[in-house]
């Protein structure tokens, strides 16, 4: 499966934890199995790069999905994941002043553009 080579786009956060859930933990469910994955936030989900923001979405409306922090986490941490944030979302979210997660990245959508060229993208 290491031939598999994925982009997960998140585009939720605040306004659907649960979304944001399914898609980090469907993640670390294929990372486990060695497949090529990064991820695209764009919108809402940029949130997501924000150091501390995945600790406040403990709300979340159904318990089948371990908290977002915990599968930023495992995703940062263990499997080493990157973190791609669009650009043009970077100062309307003002992550231009705040500190982001490990292996977090600002990149035009062009990049995310190249990286369909060569990946299946999942949007979330």
């Amino acid at each position: 499966m290491a031939d598999k080579k994925f982009v997960f786009i998140i585009t939720r956060s605040f306004d659907n934890p649960d979304i944001a859930a399914g898609a980090l933990q469907l993640a670390v469910n294929m990372k486990a199995f060695d497949t090529q994955l990064d991820f695209f936030l764009m919108d809402k989900g940029v949130l997501l790069a924000k150091k501390g923001f995945a600790e406040t979405l403990v709300w979340q409306n159904k318990d089948q999905f371990s908290p977002v922090s915990s599968l930023l986490k495992t995703l940062t941490e263990d499997f080493d994941a990157k973190f791609y944030i669009c650009a043009s979302c970077v100062k309307h979210y003002e992550l231009d002043k705040a500190e982001l997660i490990a292996n977090a990245e600002i990149k035009p959508g062009t990049f995310l553009g190249e990286m369909l060229l060569e990946r299946q993208g999942l949007t979330f």
